[in-house]
């Protein structure tokens, strides 16, 4: 006689305000301030304290349309401290693992977690014991949402950060479920983007509860497989195992620089860290480029200097994630792209149609060169991860960068520099 396996049961985890929550660790006078973290140069809002939304500041906001109304809150506004929000991250996912053997990491700020080997026990005690120790070891506060999927649990962590005291909702019953889904607006379900809300809506479908109900086939005819897994998850279905994220077609580097930048070597330092950054992307999701896109452009918004905006496509005979290989390839994009007389404003890179790593063209075949070449990827990767990005660095990426981005307002890496550490008198 076999016993019958257990329903999964999901928790998704998700640090509230989390890049404002990591500064407020290291500095709690900033505690219930309102306090912006803009993006990368200084110049989008990326994460807003629940001060600042109160506000009507939106997310992405542009810093000059509201920074009058933030001096007059006198509202914090800080750069972003992406190495300290990446350490602190990591602390916060070490102390998830310790509730369960089964996680996902999701995002910097989320994890999914399963916790039907704990179902034995009050699942609300045990997520709240999570939540009260995340917090006493990161100093990082968290919401979670228990569900039997991951978009439920979506759905019930939203409910947890919003509308309860706990931080720590359940809608694993089906009753729960009716209730939360009749008033859970569409366009708020994880994977449902603005366009497909916006179809929603117009065939009358403005709740969670509406397309839950929805047919099957009917479903699937109009959203593709993709919107027949959604309908099912809804109705409870778990169809999205941990681990199971579809990795990117494409990945992009790119940022605008901190200065107007002309010279060319400088150009070719910037690509070449983006590469770098988004060869390490690659690998992570254990993918490799067919192809690489390269582009340069002024700023549209300074009229009175000369506008320059172009591209180039560079398609690989093979399959590649080599770091070097791919450098080389975009700087020879951008010496055909490149035009003297322009103060350019950004510059990126775009890997092209992504394959598995384990794909391979039926007439190629490895060399002792191109395993060598795959070695010294991985283990550039794992020094870097283990001892700080970029402590080995390609001869592309220079020392010196003047054209990086502004981060005037950023707060010390506590975490992760030693000349930064907090000092105690």
């Amino acid at each position: 006689m076999s016993l019958r396996k257990p329903d999964p049961i999901y928790a998704l985890v998700d640090c509230n305000n989390f890049y404002c929550s990591c500064e407020r660790v290291f500095d709690p006078a900033l505690e219930k301030k309102p306090m912006a973290v803009l993006s990368n140069n200084d110049g989008c809002i990326v994460a807003r304290s629940n001060e600042i939304k109160a506000l009507g500041i939106p997310m992405g906001a542009p810093m000059f349309q509201y920074k009058e109304l933030l001096e007059k809150k006198r509202a914090i506004i800080l750069s972003s401290n992406y190495q300290l929000y990446g350490d602190m991250s990591q602390r916060v996912m070490e102390t998830l693992r310790q509730f369960t053997p089964s996680m996902e990491v999701y995002s910097i700020d989320e994890a999914f977690l399963r916790l039907e080997e704990f179902q034995r026990l009050d699942l609300i005690k045990y997520c709240l014991e999570i939540r009260k120790t995340v917090k006493q070891w990161t100093g990082i506060p968290v919401s979670i949402g228990i569900a039997p999927n991951k978009t439920l649990s979506k759905v019930a962590n939203h409910i947890a950060k919003k509308h309860t005291k706990t931080g720590v909702f359940d809608i694993c019953k089906r009753s729960t479920q009716n209730e939360i889904l009749a008033n859970f607006p569409v366009g708020n379900i994880w994977g449902v983007g603005r366009q497909l809300s916006k179809k929603l809506n117009e065939m009358g479908i403005n709740t969670a509860l509406k397309l839950r109900d929805v047919d099957i086939v009917w479903a699937r005819k109009h959203f593709t497989v993709v919107g027949e897994r959604l309908v099912r998850e809804l109705r409870g279905a778990s169809c999205l195992e941990l681990e199971e994220v579809i990795a990117k077609k494409n990945i992009t580097s790119s940022k605008s620089f901190g200065k107007l930048v002309t010279d060319k070597k400088e150009l070719m330092n910037a690509i070449a860290n983006y590469t770098t950054k988004a060869c390490h992307k690659l690998r992570l999701q254990n993918s490799k480029a067919q192809g690489l896109y390269v582009y340069l452009r002024t700023n549209p918004f300074r009229r009175q200097d000369p506008q320059y905006d172009n591209g180039i496509t560079y398609g690989f005979m093979e399959p590649s994630d080599d770091t070097t290989f791919i450098i080389q390839a975009a700087r020879k994009c951008l010496e055909q792209i490149y035009s003297k007389g322009y103060k350019y404003h950004k510059a990126g890179i775009m890997l092209l149609d992504l394959v598995p790593s384990s794909y391979k063209q039926m007439e190629m075949f490895d060399t002792e060169e191109t395993q060598s070449r795959s070695k010294l990827m991985k283990t550039i990767d794992v020094m870097n991860n283990s001892m700080g990005q970029d402590t080995i660095r390609f001869a592309a990426q220079g020392i010196d960068h003047p054209w990086a981005r502004k981060c005037e307002h950023r707060t010390p890496r506590y975490t992760t520099n030693w000349d930064e550490l907090v000092k105690v008198r």
